[in-house]
Order: structure tokens, then C-alpha cells, then sequence
């Protein structure tokens, strides 16, 4: 059989290979997408942030409604039913990947169900159901994404020890659930579960949870969670796991101690690797690094010309967001739309209870790298709009830069903070000062507004707090 000729192939359909084929395609190139899942869309849609946040709201329904008693509104106890709680997931996720699979036809991009495997640097191998198929490329974008981690150690072959992948099914709700990893995954999932009845321990081996958010950002998280699960440990670590009987037997170790402990079912949660392995990567020129990371510049080139890297399989943070605007950039290099290497701010969230989310420069950064800068806070206690939602556990922060004002970095924890953060990455994206966002005219009563305070905060004249004014710096000479 003879090969397909085309200009660009992309090597996986997630958030960011989609994105990529999707904008290559409206540039005017003959794009082929392939994809090994029959579903488009990548773990994130199918097995990552989609369905863990659809889960996530079912289940603070039922935190929503106890806590709503002491409004004076209460609900009977909750009935669960598994079945139709994955059901309802499982549409979502469908309507979705439809939707994806329709916008591909809509722009004439060829997708391709199958497993890719690189010849050399310029023709793809393709395994499908059918057989082998090839294809001839011009460029190729790798947008493989990667899967969960799984320590030897921990994988004994036991269904009871789950990833994200097996926790997002929902099988059964475990009366004991071990959770092993303080990060963003272990703490979603662990609020899940938590919610649905579960009494959950998190063991986290550094001495926070949440690594790469600020400590007064993390403080709410950690004071819900610990209210929420049996247990959150910190500085702990699990020395080994076995199966026992129906139980999981596990060895945690802390401050030199070890306990024997049984639980239902484990959740493993301890990061990800890259999905570079059985690429033929070896046939091409591509390097990886020393964690299996594709090796890529600023403009996603691999050390093969003919061949790009995006998202999780090359490395950074693995947040859907940046593989999708890394998909952008590898295409406007291809097309020559743009030279590429620009800098630009990926936010984060972690959609715990409540959320946390920030941009650009954090509190923690600024120290490590001996740069100076200015915190200005606005406490959510001081907020109409939070109170009136009962949800005065939130705190909004500026890091601002005290010679020229702009602001560097934003920090939001509580109710919605992942919808508010997009505000704090224009304002650093377009260069903008503390008084910019102190004379934009905010709603109220709104969360929003607590951007416009924490502006406020840093001149001393935030209308729903007091600030001690600082005195005027003196002038040299």
C-alpha cells in the first residue's frame, strides 16, 4: 500500500493535539490526526479534567446540601446510585468527544484511529484495526500526553490500587481510602470520595500539600480537608503495599515510625510520565530528556527538524491549557505565521473546596529568586458577595512590583477561583498596573471584586478593609 501524503500529521487528539490539527487545518494545511483511543479528546476529556470535574460538582451537592441546615434549609440524606452517576458522567464525556469528532469533519481533517509509530522522520506507521496503514509527512506534531505513575512497589496487580484512570469510574465507594499523594489529583479525588461517604486518609511525603501554590493560598484547602477526611498527614511516606484478603495492607512510615494500616482501596497519586515509550522516536532524530520528556525550544521544534513536541509529552507543567496554546505556537512556526518563543502566563487551578487557582509569579518564587516585590491581600471575610454565599474562607493577592506597579503574579483561593483567575492573567498579559485594575469598575456584589480591592489594598484605600497606610518613602539626597 502505497503512503498518504500529507502535510502535517499530529500524533494524538488531546486538548493540545486537536487544538493543533484543528488550527493547522483553518490555516489552509492538509492535516492527518491520529489518535489510539476511539474517543477524541485525550485523557483530559475522557479519563483526566473533565470527567473528575463533573464529578466533583455532582458530589458538592451533597456537602451543599448539609451545610445548607444551618441556613435553615435541610434536605433528607442523600441516595446514591453509581450507576446513574457514571451514566450522567459518561454523557458528558460523549457529547464532547462527538462534538470534537464533528469539528474535525467540519474542517477537513483526516483522523486516523490507531497507534503511531515513526519509520523515520518523515513517514508514520499507523496500527489500526484494519491493519497497518502509513503516512508521509511534511511535518509531524507529537501531542501524546502522558498517563499516571505507578511505583513498582505499589503496582501489585490489584484493582483495589487505583490511578485517577480507575478512581474517575466510581465503582464502589470505599468505607476506608488511602490516598497517596497530597497534589492536585490526590486532593480532587480525594474531596470526592469524601463526599460520597468515604472516610479518606491523605499521605503526602513533603510538608504541604498542594507543591507550587502559595502556603496562604493552601491554608483553606488544607483546614476544609482535614474537616472532610479522616486524616491528611504530612512528611509521610508509604514504605510498602500487599494485597490482604479484600484489603489493601499498607506500611506508612512517618518521623522514623511505621504503622500497619488496611484500607479498602488505595488511590496512587504520586505525578506523571510521558507517553514516549513504543514511539520509534529512536528512528528519528528526537532526544528525551532524563524523565522521558521530548526534548523541545521555545518554538516546540524537537532536535529533529522535521518533527514538534507539545503538551505533556515535552515536559513543563501538565495542564491542558499550555499543550493547547503550545499547539498554536508549533503551528504558526510551521506556517511561518509567527517566529514563535513568546512568553506567556499558563494559569493554574486545583479544584478542590474550596478551589485554588494563580498566575505568573507566585509569593513562594519571588523569595527563592531574590526578587522584590509587594503582596497586597484582600481577606473574602471583608466580601459581600462571599458572605452572602457563606464562603468567607477565601483570599485574593496581588504580587505587584514596587517600582513601576505592574502586577506580576495573582493568587485566589475560594469559591470559584478558577473562573476568577482569567482576570489576574490579562492583567499581567497586557502589562497592567495595580491602579489599572484599582480603576476598572467591578460589579457588585461580586468575587470579582476582590481583585479590584486587593488593588485598593496596595494603596492603602480598600473600601470593605483597613489598611495602615506605609509612609511615604523619602527622597534621596
Amino acid at each position: 500500500m502505497d503512503p498518504t501524503q500529507t502535510q502535517i500529521v499530529v500524533v494524538g487528539a488531546g486538548p493540545g493535539g486537536y487544538a493543533a490539527a484543528f488550527y493547522a487545518a483553518d490555516l489552509g494545511k492538509k492535516v492527518i490526526l491520529v489518535e489510539q483511543d476511539k474517543r477524541l479528546g485525550g485523557v483530559c476529556l475522557n479519563r483526566g479534567c473533565i470527567p473528575s470535574k463533573a464529578l466533583l460538582h455532582a458530589t458538592h451537592m451533597i456537602t451543599a446540601a448539609r451545610e445548607s441546615e444551618q441556613r435553615g434549609i435541610t434536605f433528607a440524606a442523600p441516595q446514591i446510585d453509581l450507576a446513574k452517576l457514571r451514566a450522567w458522567k459518561e454523557s458528558a464525556l460523549a457529547k464532547l468527544s462527538g462534538g470534537v469528532a464533528q469539528l474535525a469533519k467540519l474542517r477537513g481533517v483526516e483522523v486516523w484511529n490507531g497507534r503511531g509509530h515513526f519509520e523515520d522522520s518523515r513517514t508514520l506507521r499507523v496500527e489500526t484495526e484494519q491493519g497497518q496503514k502509513f503516512v508521509d509527512f511534511e511535518q509531524a506534531i507529537i501531542a501524546v500526553g502522558s498517563k499516571s505513575a505507578m511505583p513498582k512497589a505499589f503496582d501489585l496487580g490489584n484493582p483495589r490500587v487505583m490511578t485517577s484512570r480507575e478512581a474517575l469510574e466510581v465503582e464502589e465507594i470505599p468505607e476506608h481510602l488511602l490516598v497517596v499523594g497530597g497534589g492536585y489529583i490526590g486532593m480532587e479525588l480525594g474531596t470526592v470520595y469524601a463526599a460520597l461517604g468515604s472516610k479518606v486518609v491523605v499521605v503526602e511525603a513533603l510538608d504541604s500539600i498542594l507543591p507550587g501554590a502559595d502556603g496562604d493560598l493552601v491554608r483553606p484547602v488544607v483546614a476544609y480537608a482535614r474537616k472532610a477526611f479522616k486524616e491528611v498527614r504530612l512528611k509521610t511516606k508509604v514504605a510498602k503495599m500487599e494485597t490482604r484478603g479484600k484489603q489493601i495492607k499498607v506500611i506508612v512510615e512517618s518521623d522514623g515510625q511505621q504503622k500497619e494500616e488496611l484500607y479498602d482501596r488505595v488511590l496512587v497519586a504520586v505525578g506523571r510520565v510521558p507517553n514516549c515509550e513504543d514511539l520509534g522516536l529512536e528512528n528519528t532524530r528526537v532526544q528525551r530528556d532524563d524523565k522521558g520528556c521530548i526534548k523541545v525550544n521555545e518554538k516546540q521544534q524537537t532536535s529533529d527538524p522535521n518533527i514538534y513536541a507539545i503538551g505533556d509529552c515535552a515536559g513543563g507543567v501538565l495542564l491542558a491549557h499550555k499543550a493547547s496554546r503550545e499547539g498554536r505556537i508549533a503551528v504558526e512556526v510551521i506556517t511561518g505565521e509567527s517566529g514563535g518563543g513568546d512568553r506567556f502566563i499558563v494559569p493554574a487551578v486545583v479544584f478542590t473546596d474550596p478551589e485554588v487557582a494563580w498566575c505568573g509569579l507566585t509569593e513562594a518564587e519571588a523569595k527563592q529568586k531574590g526578587i522584590d516585590v509587594t503582596v497586597a491581600k484582600f481577606p473574602w471575610a471583608a466580601s459581600g458577595r462571599a458572605l452572602s454565599l457563606d464562603r468567607t474562607d477565601g483570599l485574593t493577592k496581588l504580587i505587584i512590583d514596587p517600582d513601576n506597579e505592574r502586577i506580576l503574579g495573582v493568587g485566589i483561593v475560594g469559591h470559584g477561583a478558577g473562573e476568577l483567575i482569567a482576570e489576574g492573567v490579562v492583567a499581567i498579559e497586557m502589562g497592567a498596573t495595580a491602579k489599572d485594575l484599582a480603576l476598572c469598575v467591578h460589579p457588585h456584589p461580586t468575587l470579582s471584586e476582590t481583585l479590584m480591592e486587593a488593588a485598593e489594598v496596595f494603596y492603602g484605600h480598600a473600601t470593605h478593609t483597613f489598611v495602615k497606610k506605609q509612609a511615604p518613602k523619602q527622597a534621596e539626597g
